[in-house]
């Protein structure tokens, strides 16, 4: 019995405590991309980009508070600095916006036309962020690193396998628990959420119903800014910050929304909780945790694992080819045009 507790306590340790952590982030990343797509009816290939230029501005700001010797006791100073970025990321989507989109939007210019507007700012962007804090990778946690350290659940337990749970993780799964809750209340009982869901039904009729397009545009972007800063944050505080790595998560992140349904933010909480633990219990190897299940002495052959971390981003490009062919509007159809 003790054998089959310890492989639990293994799975938890490795698989569920981060890919939770891991899908939390995935999904407020996937929230402003099906947000995007909802309102203003394009896919914004410089979402990624955004979570990047959002968390250096955290950075900058939590070096700048640490200069000056101010923490936040056990938390990261970075939860005192994520305000700065989330204001910043917002005002940069606003002036994309203003000096981008609304140009393309007034010209009637096809969905397609934005997708590839998109990617171009994508790389300015990109661009950007490498030249104001390098290519390098950027450690920026700070505080009490562990919750819950492995000895001290050994000791409390006395089982061979412990568990630690990080601080980064926990503080990813309340925020994106807030944030979600804060976003559903906004979205369903505020008249300016109500305005950006009817905007997002149906155009024509939001607007014969008074509804203003510009208003809700801008505060589409505000919120897809501040949920991309949170989004960037807590995965550089959770792994590191280096600016190349959310261009790779680009990937993920749209695959969490398609899953769930462009459009849908529901689908787009579901979509990234899927993708993360799909590429978690695919790339971890088995070998000891079968050990604990099998006959005593036994140990299987090789590290009994379905793919190796290099193909980590594999996983969710086949999780986005099937289902873009068997239900292209995804798990909760979500638009399809």
């Amino acid at each position: 019995m003790e054998d089959v507790v310890n492989a639990v306590v293994l799975v938890t340790n490795f698989l569920v405590v981060p890919a939770t952590a891991y899908g939390c982030q995935l999904a407020l990343g996937a929230l402003g991309v099906t947000l995007v797509y909802g309102v203003l009816r394009f896919s914004n290939f410089a979402h990624g980009e955004i979570m990047a230029f959002g968390a250096m501005v955290t950075v900058l700001v939590t070096w700048l508070l640490q200069s000056w010797g101010v923490g936040f006791g056990p938390l990261p100073t970075a939860l005192l600095a994520l305000p700065a970025g989330m204001a910043v990321t917002a005002g940069l989507c606003l002036l994309m916006d203003r000096w981008v989109f609304r140009f393309y939007r007034r010209s009637k210019a096809p969905p397609v036309m934005l997708l590839v507007v998109s990617v171009g700012l994508m790389f300015v962007i990109n661009g950007l962020v490498r030249f104001v804090i390098g290519p390098a990778d950027r450690v920026f946690t700070d505080g009490t690193r562990f919750l819950l350290t492995v000895r001290e659940f050994k000791a409390l337990t006395g089982l061979s396998e412990g568990l630690a749970v990080k601080t980064t993780q926990t503080l990813s799964v309340v925020v994106a628990v807030v944030l979600v809750a804060a976003l559903f209340w906004f979205l369903e009982r505020t008249r300016t959420g109500k305005s950006m869901r009817a905007f997002s039904d149906n155009e024509d009729l939001a607007l014969l119903s008074g509804v203003s397009p510009e208003k809700v545009v801008a505060v589409t972007w505000l919120i897809v800014g501040a949920l991309a800063a949170v989004a960037g944050t807590l995965y550089g505080l959770d792994k590191s910050f280096k600016p190349f790595t959310f261009l790779s998560l680009l990937l993920p992140i749209f695959a969490a929304a398609i899953v769930g349904g462009l459009g849908n933010p529901l689908g787009a909480i579901v979509g990234g909780f899927v993708v993360a633990f799909s590429e978690v219990f695919l790339t971890y190897p088995y070998r000891k945790f079968l050990a604990y299940l099998g006959p005593e002495g036994w140990r299987p052959d090789g590290l009994m694992q379905f793919l190796s971390t290099d193909y980590k981003f594999a996983v969710s490009f086949v999780i986005l080819v099937v289902v873009l062919l068997v239900k292209p509007t995804g798990v909760f159809s979500g638009k399809s045009s």
